[in-house]
């Protein structure tokens, strides 16, 4: 590879991750049940439940971001909850608006 194209992708930082155990488990499974679709659905949010816009007298004073992507396993957890919307889309045939 050329400089140009190895400056694109940062490096893998070298070390111990005390979470990649829970990162990789939370990835590796597989939601193979109506119920537990269901349940994860209705568990994790669709959108970050501390993000809001502080009024007062119909004037924002302030925006609290969203503090959601401060998790360390936020992006797993998201895929988990993809991963049982899809089963319950894919497999069972059901309609997921109710959880978007």
């Amino acid at each position: 590879m050329s400089a140009a194209t190895t400056a694109n992708y940062p490096s893998q930082k070298p070390g111990f991750d005390p979470l990649q155990p829970l990162r990789q488990w939370l990835d590796q499974v597989q939601v193979q049940n109506r119920e537990l679709a269901h349940r994860l659905c209705q568990l994790i949010p669709a959108q970050c439940p501390f993000e809001r816009d502080i009024k007062v007298f119909g004037r924002t004073l302030f925006h609290i971001p969203p503090m959601c992507k401060l998790n360390p396993l936020y992006e797993e957890v998201v895929g988990l909850r993809f991963r049982a919307l899809c089963y319950l889309a894919d497999k069972c045939g059901e309609d997921v608006t109710r959880y978007c």
